[in-house]
């Protein structure tokens, strides 16, 4: 067990157009233990991932033809793959919206090759680390955590890593109020960039795909000033 763990070679599709920092990050990547695959063009890249999905992607913005934003659009349609965007323009509405999207990391150029790699190392150690044949039910919703999905009245939900990872959270908190800081702990760790939005950002993502309302809530409550508390369930 332990030598097969020790062989592991995460696969990373690269999907940029800037051909020389594909090269570049794909020898990098490979001392890391990382088998990288790159795709210059977002059609390229969306075929590659049907071929072959990777255990996790990462995906600039500015590509051409078709942005970024709309790649993550369309990934997230049929696959919860890992996603880390790269961005030169570091602004925080575009982070939110990549983060609205459905990513589940941000980084902007220029970066530190070794920041990827830690970047990419925690998004998958909050992946496939989960706790075996593990199931939460709670009214009519079921997290398998094992094999990390969520379904709600017996319709999958298409959750990203992050909204996953917050559900599962929230409901084994079920009825405790938990700070914007005990989430992001919980969460994100270090790795995460740290303003307060992107963790309401994500509630609103994760209460979108529960069909919850943030003024009648049935899943996720707003303690003003405090924080989030689930509440699905409660009164039977």
């Amino acid at each position: 067990m332990t030598a097969a763990a020790s062989t592991f070679k995460p696969r990373v599709l690269i999907i940029d157009d800037d051909e020389e920092l594909n090269a570049l990050l794909t020898e990098y990547l490979g001392r890391y233990g990382f088998v990288t695959a790159t795709a210059a063009h977002p059609e390229e890249g969306l075929r590659a991932i049907k071929a072959q999905p990777p255990d996790i992607l990462v995906l600039d913005v500015m590509l051409p033809g078709m942005d970024g934003f709309a790649v993550c659009r369309k990934v997230r349609e049929t696959s919860r793959v890992p996603i880390v965007m790269l961005t030169a323009r570091g602004d925080v509405p575009d982070r939110i919206l990549g983060l609205e999207l459905g990513a589940d990391d941000y980084l902007p150029k220029p970066f530190e090759p070794r920041e990827l790699v830690a970047r990419l190392n925690a998004v998958l150690r909050r992946g496939p680390l989960a706790p075996p044949a593990e199931r939460i039910r709670v009214g009519e919703l079921e997290l398998d955590v094992s094999a990390r999905m969520a379904s709600l009245q017996g319709r999958a939900l298409c959750l990203t890593t992050a909204e996953f990872e917050l559900l599962c959270l929230l409901v084994r908190h079920r009825g405790r109020v938990l700070s914007r800081e005990r989430i992001l702990d919980e969460t994100r760790g270090l790795d995460w960039e740290a303003f307060d939005r992107s963790i309401d950002v994500l509630v609103s993502r994760l209460r979108h795909k529960l069909g919850d309302d943030s003024k009648n809530p049935g899943f996720i409550k707003t303690i003003w000033g405090r924080g989030y508390s689930f509440v699905g369930g409660e009164g039977g």
